[in-house]
């Protein structure tokens, strides 16, 4: 039995076509109301109305870029939990805590991708939630379980959190004090808003600017314009209309063929009213676009390769704004977490957890090479304390603290007993004079 289509619910979002005949071709096109016809667009804007996903945003280079950037750089840090030893920290290489954040936190990550993972969802999500499962028999933490995506919900009224994750398999309510919450900006101080929420109305421009100019090359760059017929009305106005609409369905069928030229039947004037490239100023409006999305990271913009960033006076600078505005306060978030959270508050000062910095000039031997000197030179390392770090054996003498022979106090100058010269003035200026003359006459 056949239903009218109005009747069909599988009809009702099916898109019909009308084959045009172009002269020797046969060109499919859309009889859709607008916005979905090729004549009012070709592509759909719901995703980009709609905010997206996470898919849509790490398609924009700069967004990719910027997000796997902040996350690697943590990533490539060793997380250390170090404990109070004769007055300083030392790391506490025996403790379960050591190894869970330097190498495997949980059964199927590593310490890279956990750390990675973390602040993906920091940046993306706005929150990132991290249970400790502790085992009953030694009641230290077994593992730390990164949860799932919308697998959370915070009850911001009682501080409570509702898990409900199957692939880690944690079901239950939380305190506040049983999850590590790492947020994200926050406005009410309990719950992180995403990166991508404020900044999304410039990655709908980059989306939406990418998704024209994919079209604009898949189309050969074709106008857009109005048919028309500057004579007056002649018999039925609703007749000629129709015929207007048939050729206008006719010479866009024959713009996506193709087709560049053609020709238009009788009077018919064909107006362009769409914008070139040059006239729309893709290329400035996308270089903007890059900087807008760099300041809502916090990413300085020649780490995204925009070569027209040429503020900073050197590399080095951009990185040193990069660690201290951007990437320490990201680092110094999780230490304060985990310390908060897995730490008890009797043991707060005597326990401490540090994110190894110097880790981000591990490639950089030139800086290192200037640090080392300088540290050996003020007496904060001794050489074999820097050998051990590079995993060299010690020398003998290695263990004397060194300082910059140009650096001595008084105290040490008098204890050598280095004798001080002092010239004393002459009586009178004139004797040498005279005794110069009386050399001569003899």
């Amino acid at each position: 039995m056949n239903f009218p289509k109005w009747l069909n619910p599988a009809t009702w979002f099916s898109r019909e076509e009308t084959i045009v005949e172009t002269g020797t071709e046969e060109v499919a096109t859309n009889t859709q109301s607008a916005p979905d016809t090729p004549r009012t667009g070709g592509y759909s804007y719901w995703e980009l109305l709609a905010g997206g996903g996470d898919s849509t945003a790490l398609s924009i280079a700069t967004v990719y870029r910027c997000v796997n950037l902040l996350a690697d750089s943590v990533a490539v840090l060793p997380c250390q939990f170090m404990r109070q030893k004769d007055g300083r920290f030392v790391i506490d290489t025996n403790s379960r805590l050591y190894y869970l954040l330097n190498v495997q936190p949980d059964f199927t990550l590593s310490a890279f991708d956990f750390w990675r993972l973390v602040v993906q969802r920091l940046l993306m999500d706005g929150n990132a939630y991290i249970v400790p499962i502790y085992n009953t028999a030694t009641l230290d933490i077994d593992r730390l379980a990164l949860c799932g995506r919308a697998t959370v919900t915070h009850d911001t009224t009682n501080d409570t959190y509702t898990v409900t994750d199957a692939d880690n398999g944690i079901y239950g309510v939380y305190d506040e004090d049983e999850i590590i919450h790492i947020k994200g900006m926050s406005v009410d101080g309990k719950h992180g808003v995403s990166v991508l929420t404020y900044a999304r109305l410039t990655s709908n421009i980059a989306t939406t600017g990418d998704a024209e100019t994919l079209k604009r090359f898949a189309n050969g760059g074709n106008v857009r314009g109005i048919i028309s017929n500057d004579n007056s009305v002649r018999g039925f106005g609703e007749y000629q209309d129709e015929e207007l609409e048939k050729t206008a369905v006719d010479v866009d069928g024959r713009f996506q063929a193709g087709q560049h030229i053609v020709s238009l039947p009788g009077q018919v004037q064909f107006t362009q009213m769409s914008m070139s490239s040059v006239d729309m100023q893709f290329l400035e409006s996308r270089k903007f676009t890059v900087r807008e999305i760099c300041r809502f990271f916090g990413v300085h913009p020649s780490f995204v390769f925009d070569d027209t960033s040429n503020n900073y006076k050197s590399a080095e600078m951009a990185n040193v704004a990069f660690l201290n505005n951007t990437l320490n306060p990201i680092l110094r978030k999780i230490e304060a977490e985990l310390l908060r959270k897995l730490v008890a508050p009797t043991l707060a000062t005597k326990r401490k957890f540090e994110f190894n910095r110097q880790s981000l000039y591990a490639c950089d031997l030139e800086s290192r090479g200037k640090y080392w000197k300088q540290v050996i030179e003020t007496g904060l390392y001794t050489v074999n304390e820097l050998r051990r770090e590079e995993n060299k054996p010690d020398v003998e003498g290695g263990d004397t603290v060194l300082v910059s022979a140009n650096l001595k106090s008084i105290t040490n100058l008098a204890a050598e007993g280095e004798p001080t010269q002092t010239t004393e003035p002459d009586k009178n200026p004139n004797d040498n004079k005279k005794k110069e003359d009386s050399e001569d006459e003899e």
